[in-house]
């Protein structure tokens, strides 16, 4: 089939020009959002001063505001038509304000005020929606081809974990910043990157963050233009309700929805509790603690530019259930290597057991995007309506919800084990609470993604039909 037949039936090849640009905004996403995930709660409880129950319930209520604002977004964003385009466009309006915010959120000039806490977290959270609900959508409106949105998609992940790299060098960032003491043992000046006098250097690391993450959204913008849109007069008759309707209706998309709130409840535990497990069960340096964190997004450039490959040979089920798999044997390793005695040695090991858990994770999660599409076209082919912001906000709903478990969670794990962030040296519970954080409630939420998963019934085989068939009815009329 020549190229000219295929893109007018929908099936669009883009360039490695517009591929790298429309992953460009995830990077962006990560440099700033990933920031907030990763790093906000282990800022909040040893930098700013909030106790670990009180910001779990914060992140909480935030979610729970998530829940009511993300189908107003994706309403608003199907709904409407910006003359720059109708997903890219937020990428602009909603982008500039959350950089705003974002920065706002590591300020130190209220330390300890839960008031102020709320107000940039929130807003924060709500421009983050703003920009994540129409990027989703920006996805499904670039091709139907099934192989194109393959690529895309790992070329998307490939660029996040660009940024997630940078994310997880924080701690080597923080440190040009901080102040310094005296090692007690070496007697050399070392950067304290967990206490109240660091504020200003996490002001300053976001900052930068934000503002790349700000340049890499205009080139996003830049790249990307919609081409599988919704019919200007389906949009006018789009509602907040069709969100819940098409919840009810759509098999696949449910699946999706309960793998994304099982997948990013793992993530966010794991990620959370990372910087507490290098700080009080490893007592690792900043260059130590950036060395192990690097090594959870490595692997990603290693094997996301294989997907299409994996995907092929054993099918997208099959490469679900070996890399979630593989995972949970990391988490296993590390729960086992982390009891040896700590040595030099026993670093290595645990970088291992990081690497192996890591491959995993970045691999499956990854290329679980490329499920969206599908299950947009999936309604499309059931209903005649292409909602593709609607079905964004939805799994952007869902995996809020998973990362508001990863916000709770841990503070009330932390909360319950005793953690005192005033302390140097943390109680044997405390220090057991946190390596449950890592590998042992991650892994059981794993085993539940992957029985969630296997109910998933949409084949790339069955996706080619629906699409072809999608764009015979729209030949038709």
């Amino acid at each position: 089939m020549d190229t000219t037949k295929t893109e007018a039936k929908g099936f669009y090849k883009l360039s490695w020009l517009q591929r790298i640009g429309f992953g460009a905004g995830d990077m962006a996403q990560n440099l700033i959002y990933q920031t907030i995930s990763i790093w906000l709660l282990f800022y909040y409880t040893n930098v700013f001063g909030l106790k670990p129950d009180v910001a779990a319930l914060m992140f909480l209520i935030v979610r729970l505001v998530d829940v009511i604002w993300d189908p107003i977004v994706g309403t608003i964003v199907d709904k409407g038509n910006p003359k720059w385009g109708k997903y890219r466009s937020w990428l602009i309006l909603g982008g500039i304000p959350l950089v705003g915010l974002a920065i706002l959120c590591f300020w130190n000039g209220f330390s300890g005020s839960l008031v102020y806490a709320y107000v940039t977290y929130v807003g924060m959270s709500m421009c983050y929606t703003l920009v994540n609900v129409p990027y989703g959508a920006l996805n499904a409106s670039l091709t139907r081809d099934t192989n194109e949105i393959t690529i895309l998609t790992s070329t998307r992940m490939f660029m996040a974990n660009l940024g997630a790299l940078c994310v997880k060098s924080l701690p080597l960032i923080i440190a040009l910043f901080a102040p310094k003491v005296t090692d007690p043992v070496t007697g050399k000046a070392v950067a304290v990157y967990n206490t109240p006098e660091s504020g200003t250097a996490w002001f300053i690391t976001m900052t930068i963050f934000a503002l790349a993450g700000l340049a890499l959204l205009f080139f996003c913008f830049s790249q990307c233009k919609e081409k599988v849109v919704m019919d200007q007069k389906e949009a006018a008759n789009v509602k907040v309700s069709d969100l819940w309707m098409e919840f009810v209706r759509n098999k696949p998309l449910r699946v999706v929805a309960f793998f994304f709130i099982t997948a990013f409840a793992m993530m966010s535990v794991g990620n959370a509790a990372d910087a507490y497990f290098m700080t009080y069960n490893v007592k690792a340096t900043p260059l130590l603690t950036t060395l192990f964190m690097w090594l959870g997004t490595i692997p990603a450039f290693i094997f996301m530019p294989l997907v299409p490959a994996i995907k092929r040979k054993i099918g997208k089920k099959g490469m679900f259930y070996l890399f979630l798999g593989v995972a949970i044997l990391g988490m296993a390793l590390m729960y086992t290597f982390v009891s040896i005695p700590a040595t030099k040695d026993n670093f290595v090991l645990l970088c291992i057991a990081q690497f192996v858990k890591s491959a995993g994770i970045i691999t499956a999660t990854g290329y679980m995007w490329a499920l969206v599409p599908e299950v947009i076209a999936y309604g499309e082919y059931t209903t005649g309506r292409r909602i593709a912001g609607i079905v964004n906000a939805l799994t952007g709903i869902f995996f809020k919800a998973g990362m508001a478990l990863g916000g709770v969670v841990p503070g009330i794990v932390l909360a319950w084990v005793g953690f005192n962030s005033e302390a140097a040296e943390q109680t044997p519970l405390a220090l057991q609470g946190i390596l449950w954080l890592v590998c042992v409630i991650p892994a059981i939420l794993l085993l539940l993604a992957i029985w969630i998963i296997s109910k998933y019934e949409l084949s790339d085989e069955k996706m080619d039909q629906i699409n072809m068939e999608i764009e015979a009815r729209a030949k038709a009329e």
